[in-house]
This record gives structure tokens, sequence and C-alpha cells, in this order.
């Protein structure tokens, strides 16, 4: 089992990630698809009048304040052009492809967070009305049973709270839980650089290889959304996954090349 983790930033070649996965499924690769969508939502948001606010919590990460606007923004998007985009893709190469958010069937699921603290101007404040949260709970048997069919799954974000509401989900740390449940061989986490990097954006600089033992040593090098790469690397070899690789989805059979060992290696 492997599970495929591709971003939303500018550069991904979407057709080439394809291609790639279709050629491994028909071989018989068991394998997950997660994906996000950031850059749409951004586009998107913007045209309608709200746009994204992003807010980076008192340890440094940053992240999207998602209000119920922005929530449903962000699942027009994700659920929508983005989720059904790469599954026409797989379906033209043969891949009997179903997409589907974490909210359904509850195959995400975790505790809603509805307040976030946010450093700006130096001081701390509490942002209310936020709907985000942590992947806690993941519905492998609905998974077993899709891929048991003949289903290739396409997942992203939302996720479902325990009481039943939409929440944002990282969809690193979601894939992340999705690798852990599944008990994958591999997780791949694909974005618009070659790995992790040592001298961002100097893509000369790529770290080949990081001890599992020891993977949030990668945080000290990790800038922006890789910083939610590297912790959901941690939880995922922490969980039992065999290796993660950050890898490079703007390139040709981006799936074949990470498993080869192309991009960053966590193991």
């Amino acid at each position: 089992m492997i599970v495929v983790k591709v971003g939303g930033s500018l550069g991904i070649d979407y057709d080439a990630l394809c291609a790639d996965i279709a050629e491994l499924w028909k071989a018989g690769q068991r394998l997950v698809l997660v994906h996000g969508g950031s850059a749409e939502t951004n586009r998107i948001a913007e045209a309608l009048g709200h746009p994204p606010r992003f807010v980076t919590s008192p340890s440094g990460y940053t992240s999207r304040f998602t209000d119920r606007e922005t929530l449903e923004i962000f699942e027009m998007v994700y659920c929508g052009k983005m989720n059904k985009g790469i599954v026409e893709r797989l379906q033209r190469h043969g891949v009997n492809a179903l997409g589907l958010s974490g909210l359904d069937g509850r195959i995400l699921e975790g505790k809603h967070k509805d307040s976030v603290r946010s450093v700006e101007n130096g001081k701390v404040k509490v942002l209310r009305g936020d709907h985000t949260g942590t992947v806690e709970r993941v519905n492998t048997d609905l998974l077993e049973l899709l891929l048991s069919s003949g289903y290739l799954p396409v997942l992203t974000p939302p996720a479902a709270s325990f009481e039943g509401v939409a929440i944002n989900v990282d969809g690193d740390r979601a894939a992340a839980a999705v690798a852990t449940a599944l008990r994958a061989e591999a997780l791949l986490l694909l974005s618009n650089v070659p790995g992790l990097l040592r001298d961002f954006p100097d893509e000369s600089s790529l770290i080949a290889h990081i001890p599992a033992s020891d993977v949030e040593s990668g945080l000290e090098f990790a800038q922006d959304r890789m910083k939610k790469k590297v912790l959901g690397a941690a939880e995922a070899v922490a969980g039992g996954v065999g290796r993660v690789v950050f890898g490079d989805a703007r390139i040709a059979s981006p799936v074949r090349a990470a498993l080869a060992g192309r991009g960053t290696v966590v193991s």
C-alpha cells in the first residue's frame, strides 16, 4: 500500500501525476491519493471578494484561518474543481477513481477547534469562529471496501468533526493519518519543490536523507508549508509507515521517481 499526497501549489503537473499513478495501479499497486488545492482556492477566494487570511501560531506554523465562508469556498474548490479534475484525468487513463472528501462517510474525523491563537505584531491573539481540526480517526473499513472493489480513492479535506461539522484539516498530516491507518509501506508527499531544501529556495541544496529517528530535525530547514510536511512525516514514521519521501510533482513519473528515492527520503 502506498499513500500519495499531492499539493495544490502552482507548477504541479497533474497530468504526469495521474498518468504515473495509472501505470502503477494497472500493475497491481494498491494506492490512495490525497490532494490539496491551495493556489486555486486563493485565486477563487480573491475573485469572490473574500481573500484568504493566513495566521501564524506561537510555535511558528502558518495556516489558513477558516471561517464559515472560507470553508464553503474551500469545499467548492477542493471537493469540486480540484477533486473532479483529478478523478477525470485518472478515468481517462482507465482507472476507476472515486473522489471523496474526508467528510463523506467520515473517512477523516477529528476534533473541531473553533478558535486559533495567532501572533500579530508581536502579540498573541485568539481568533474565534475557526473551522479547523486535526485528523484523529480514519475510516479504514470504507477505504478497504473501495480498494477491494477496484476503486482508487481520491481524498481531499475537509474532514468531519466528531459532531459532524465540516472542518479544514492539513492535507499532509491527513495523508500521514491515512498512511498510518492503512499500514502503508510508503507515504509520498509531492509538491512544487524537489524535496526539503537546506537553503530554500536553492534547489541544489536538497537534503537527500533524514533518519526516521530524527525527523523533526528537518524543521530547522523547513519553510512555510514544508513545516507541516515534516510534521506529517514525523507522525507517519512514528505510526509505523516504512518510509516517507518529499518528492517533486513537477516532473515526469513523479510517483515512481519518489519511490526510487528522488527527493528527501525519511527512513
